[in-house]
């Protein structure tokens, strides 16, 4: 098949409208509409490659956006925590109480930001050892607790939307001697 045939038109069609056109003029009007078609399909190729490097450029830029403002909400709570411990140690001449309601204050603020930015607890006295939560730091000998199960919680552990930050540093029972 000829370039010509291709366009739907074949070199007895352009000759026949060429009317008494040589058989090379002929050629060349086939010639120069299959370098036109060329040239089009040339220019419709180089903006989709334009529109796919744009596409990548934008793709870059929303995951370095994203990487370095992922904090932003999250930092957005802790400043309200620090606000609060400036201001506890700011007071001057508070009494034992008024620091420990502070402190109580302030404490509730962080649980507050941790649950909005999807930090978790992993707090698991009196179930059973799982080490992919927990790590153990002992294993003690226990009558009212059965073997492999978490007697108590040295350092609570935490999650971020289900990964592990860290380990429960848990203490385990085992069977009594």
């Amino acid at each position: 098949m000829s370039i010509s045939e291709e366009n739907g038109q074949s070199v007895a069609d352009v000759s026949e409208a060429a009317g008494d056109l040589s058989e090379l003029d002929t050629l060349k009007l086939a010639l120069d509409a299959a370098e036109v078609r060329a040239n089009e399909g040339r220019d419709q190729a180089l903006r989709a490659l334009a529109e796919l490097e744009n596409v990548r450029r934008r793709a870059a830029r929303d995951v370095e956006n994203a990487h370095k403002y992922a904090l932003e909400k999250f930092a957005g709570e802790l400043i309200g925590v620090k606000d609060s411990l400036e201001m506890g140690l700011a007071v001057q001449n508070a009494t034992t109480e008024d620091l420990r309601a502070g402190s109580e204050a302030t404490l509730k603020l962080l649980a507050k930001a941790f649950d909005k930015a999807g930090l978790l607890e992993v707090t698991p006295e009196g179930q059973p050892f799982n080490p992919e939560f927990h790590e153990a730091i002992a294993m003690m000998p226990s009558a009212d607790y059965a073997p492999n199960t978490v007697i108590n919680v040295i350092q609570k552990g935490y999650q971020l939307s289900g990964r592990l930050l860290r380990p429960a540093r848990v203490l385990v029972a085992r069977s009594p001697d």
